[in-house]
């Protein structure tokens, strides 16, 4: 099995390593070099590089790198990412030696080109589903995002979670204010504050754990989502007219 470890970036970025059981590790999304290049001079040996979507948080590191060391990189059907060996879409399995293979899926929402990548352990889903939140709409719409994480959702409870970004705190004060009363969501922000006292990632979460806490992955439970009836004054009727209301209200809040 392999481990996931997350390296931070920036000022909340998350580059995330999986460590595979022949020693070599996948680098998800390495939007800055020093940082992983820091970890390859500690030890880590680098196999393959993943690439979720085209911002620059995301990518920014991949030529530096690429100068450093000769592996393969695999990445969306987007020409405005450089450097990409191995253009990837939906269904697409990645093979390497001494991992179980990993699965594409192609999660527009964020951005149109977006891709996730799992195997039996792990999702690294960049800026699509973050814990107890998801990406906002820089170019997709809500329909397309809230059939992306369906999609996610659909994964066993178990997979772990790894998404880009430290948001678990400023996310949760969200999910409290649009569901008021979820009793494994207040255990789970217990659980993952003291990790952030510690210095500690909060990440990361599981697909299980999403489901029961995260309210974007809880829009077919409208009677739990009073905080946004009471911010609307109304409930929407469908999934994705709550799911629209959510993100939007998100976005100002």
């Amino acid at each position: 099995m392999g481990n996931p470890e997350a390296i931070p970036a920036f000022t909340d970025n998350y580059i995330w390593s999986y460590r595979c059981p022949d020693g070599g590790s996948i680098v998800v999304d390495p939007g800055d070099a020093a940082p992983v290049l820091r970890a390859v001079q500690a030890g880590m040996s680098i196999k393959a590089i993943f690439i979720t979507h085209h911002h620059n948080d995301h990518i920014g590191g991949l030529r530096e790198l690429q100068r450093h060391m000769d592996v393969p990189s695999y990445g969306p059907d987007d020409r405005r990412i450089a450097g990409v060996s191995n253009r990837v879409g939906h269904g697409d399995r990645i093979v390497l030696d001494g991992s179980a293979p990993f699965t594409v899926w192609q999660v527009p929402g964020h951005t149109l080109s977006h891709i996730a990548f799992f195997n039996d352990q792990a999702l690294f889903c960049g800026d699509t589903l973050f814990s107890l939140g998801c990406g906002r709409l820089f170019e997709g719409s809500p329909a397309q995002m809230l059939d992306s994480l369906d999609l996610l959702a659909s994964l066993p409870d178990e997979t772990l979670v790894c998404c880009a970004h430290e948001y678990t705190q400023s996310n949760a004060r969200f999910a409290m204010a649009a569901e008021p009363v979820n009793a494994p969501r207040d255990a789970y922000c217990m659980e993952f504050m003291a990790k952030r006292a510690e210095g500690k990632p909060s990440l990361p979460s599981s697909i299980g754990r999403e489901k029961a806490c995260n309210p974007f992955l809880r829009t077919d439970h409208p009677e739990s989502l009073a905080g946004l009836e009471a911010h609307l004054g109304y409930m929407p009727d469908s999934r994705l007219a709550r799911f629209g209301a959510l993100r939007a209200w998100k976005d100002t809040f």
